[in-house]
Order: structure tokens, then C-alpha cells, then sequence
């Protein structure tokens, strides 16, 4: 049975943050849109769950932990990456909270953690991939967000870092036939210049990024082999539209101001609950319907297999012995 004294906490620095976007930016290319939900939600939580894999993984090599990076299951997924102990590979599911209640909560008393679900969707569980003595290693990152235009406005002003973020359609990320963009023509309405950076794909399906300044009122040439464009960067917030064309796309694309999403995820703290291996998982976890309310979330969106974290086993159970100084 799992104790507070058993949950592993790691601290959170800004750079976590930062890995976390560098990795959702590519993961544009493989996500799927879903009705009800808005996609700066989901990048969010992209940021969250890979910022506390690079968490993980700083702290093995801190304790002399030898682990290999290896390529994900999903084959779609091409920039993905496990960590692997040994022969085992972990997967880590990790939950973002940020409702500032829960973060004192959690902070002041970490037993709170012991009674909320250790989540696994069902089709993921169910997929093709996992071997028997593969892991499952969840994980709690308490960290604010800055959604709202007011909390973006706030961030600003309090000099908070944030990353404005414009996720294009699927006919711009997911052309239905691979061929160049062909020009690209990019125009912004505001009185002053403005710097963007745009990101998409080359023919190889590799990301490619490029840095503009559009000056005020002027339309601005890309010449690149551009096949997919995903988003759209701005440094800094504008109340002009800013609008872009191709070749390839009979209309212009043309966002409005309040069309950028802030998916900076301001971080505190992780909390690594506990594990248990796949196929223990699979035997002892039961189903959860979606819209079910939990710790976690206000309502579930999908059908999960779960168990209390207090069910787990301990991370220093899997972690003892793997020092090179142990």
C-alpha cells in the first residue's frame, strides 16, 4: 500500500516548460482535431505530460540512474520517445492540475494524491505495443495556466513568460495530398512590426521552422518548401489581424486577435505517485465511464481503466538498485 512518504517529488524549472512546447509544436503533425475541445487545452497538456518526462529523466541521471531513450510504440508518432529501465520501458502518465485550490491542497497535504485514480485510457491500454513487464508510472504536475485573454493580459503586464500560439486548420497541417505550398504570403494589419515564426513540415516530413517580421500594412513573400504549415508564433500580443496565403489553398487563412492561445504551463512541482507493470495493470484495474468526475478532471472524455494511487507500488521500489553508486 502506497504512503505519502513513497511519492517522489521533483522540483520544476522553466526549462521543463520549454521542452514541453519544443516537443508540441512537432506534435501537431500527428494530433488529431476533436470535437468540444480546443486544442491550446490539449497542447497544454502536451507541454505538462512531456515536461515531466524531461523531469524524470533529469532526475535519473542526477541519482546515477542508467536508462536508455528509446523510439514510442506509435509508430505515427515519430518524435516520441520512451524511457526504458533496464528492459522494461515506462510510460508515463502524467495529469496537469491547475485549479490553485488543489495546488495548496496538494501541496500542504500529499495524501490528497493517494485517493485520486490512476488513469490509463482503455483504447490506449488496448492497443498494439506493450509488452508484458512494460510500466506505467504516474505522475502529478502542479502548475498554473494563463488561458483567458485577461490571465494572457495579466501574465504580460507581471513580465510572466508565455508563448502565443495560433493552431492552424487541418487542410494547412494535414494537406490531403503531399505537394509544396508553393508561395507563401504572409500580412499583418498592425501599425507596428510584428515578428513571427511559422511552423510546418519539408517534403521528408521533417519540422521546419522560419522566423518573419512582417512590417506594418505590407505583405511579406516566403520563398520554402513548406508541405504542411501547423502554427503560427507571435512574440508579443498584437490587436491586428494577421493573415496568411499559399498556392496550394484557395482561401486565405486570416486570424483574428483573440485567435492566439497562451500554452505556456507555469509549473511548481511534480509529484511520481507510484507504478505497476502492464499486464498487472490490465488484472487489477476496473473501468471508468466517461463523464465520471474525478480528481484530475471536472468530467472524463473517454472510457478509462483505473485504480486509487494509493494501490500502486512505490517508485523507490523500481528505482533501488539502479544507482551506479547503489
Amino acid at each position: 500500500m502506497l504512503t505519502t512518504a513513497d511519492l517522489l517529488r521533483l522540483p520544476y524549472t522553466p526549462d521543463l516548460t520549454e521542452g514541453g512546447i519544443a516537443y508540441a509544436l512537432r506534435s501537431l503533425a500527428h494530433s488529431f482535431d476533436r470535437a468540444g475541445v480546443s486544442p491550446y487545452d490539449r497542447l497544454r497538456r502536451t507541454v505538462a505530460s512531456v515536461a515531466v518526462e524531461l523531469a524524470f529523466r533529469r532526475y535519473l541521471s542526477r541519482q546515477n540512474i542508467p536508462f536508455e531513450v528509446k523510439a514510442a510504440a506509435p509508430f505515427t508518432d515519430r518524435e516520441r520517445y520512451d524511457v526504458s529501465l533496464g528492459r522494461q520501458r515506462c510510460d508515463l502518465k502524467s495529469y496537469l492540475i491547475s485549479h490553485r485550490g488543489q495546488i495548496k491542497v496538494m501541496s500542504r497535504n500529499p495524501s490528497v494524491l493517494l485517493n485520486a485514480p490512476a488513469l490509463v485510457p482503455s483504447d490506449q491500454h488496448a492497443s498494439d505495443g506493450h509488452l508484458r513487464n512494460d510500466i506505467y508510472i504516474f505522475g502529478f504536475l502542479a502548475g498554473l495556466i494563463a488561458a483567458s485573454q485577461a490571465d494572457i493580459k495579466k501574465a504580460i503586464e507581471t513580465e510572466q513568460p508565455h508563448y502565443l500560439l495560433h493552431v492552424l486548420p487541418e487542410a494547412w497541417r494535414k494537406p490531403t495530398h503531399w505537394n509544396p505550398l508553393g508561395t507563401l504570403t504572409l500580412k499583418s494589419d498592425s501599425a507596428e512590426e510584428l515578428l513571427v515564426e511559422i511552423n510546418g513540415q519539408d517534403e521528408g516530413r521533417e519540422m521546419r521552422r522560419k522566423v518573419l517580421s512582417l512590417p506594418p500594412k505590407t505583405k511579406v513573400t516566403v520563398e520554402g518548401s513548406f508541405y504542411s504549415l501547423a502554427s503560427i508564433h507571435i512574440r508579443r500580443v498584437t490587436e491586428a489581424r494577421v493573415g496568411i496565403k499559399c498556392g496550394a489553398i484557395k482561401e486565405a487563412h486570416v486570424i483574428a486577435p483573440l485567435e492566439w492561445g497562451n500554452i505556456w504551463v507555469y509549473g511548481m512541482e511534480i509529484f511520481l505517485a507510484g507504478y505497476l507493470s502492464y499486464e498487472e495493470f490490465g488484472n487489477r484495474a476496473a473501468a471508468l465511464a466517461p463523464n465520471s468526475k474525478v480528481f484530475q478532471y471536472e468530467h472524463t472524455r473517454v472510457k478509462n481503466l483505473y485504480l486509487p494511487v494509493s494501490n500502486l507500488k512505490p517508485m523507490g521500489n523500481l528505482l533501488k538498485g539502479k544507482s551506479f553508486l547503489g
